[in-house]
């Protein structure tokens, strides 16, 4: 994942959006790859940012199987204001160590909305995937 630049950063562009004539859905992409691979309590400036550490919850399972699903829909609802209806489906993996789910939501683009549909793999170390 490209770390984004101060510059980018300030103009609110995802990384070669200025090549791309800013792709929205990239950007969207790319901002719910950071969101979700964020720690809660990791950034001072917002501690719910992110989602909870697979560590603190991997002990309940199955009923983390929910709780992550929960903590991604009220993430992405909470950071990520240019999506809404927002549902996320747990998606059953051959792989026991995998978890995956099923994002849709609609983007806001203008006046009109946008549906979009996108899958995450979380592997069994915490990280997460997120791909159109």
């Amino acid at each position: 994942m490209a770390i984004r630049g101060l510059l980018s950063r300030l103009d609110g562009q995802s990384p070669g959006a200025r090549s791309r004539g800013g792709d929205e859905r990239e950007s969207i992409l790319n901002h719910l790859k950071v969101l979700l691979n964020a720690r809660q309590g990791g950034s001072p400036s917002a501690e719910a940012f992110g989602i909870p550490d697979f560590a603190d919850i991997v002990h309940s399972f199955p009923v983390a199987i929910q709780t992550i699903q929960r903590s991604i829909k009220e993430s992405i609802l909470r950071f990520e204001p240019r999506l809404t209806q927002v549902n996320v489906r747990h998606v059953p993996s051959e792989n026991p160590l995998v978890l995956r789910y099923e994002i849709t939501a609609q983007a806001i683009k203008g006046n009109t909305r946008v549906p979009l549909k996108m899958t995450t793999q979380v592997s069994a170390g915490g990280h997460v995937d997120v791909a159109y």
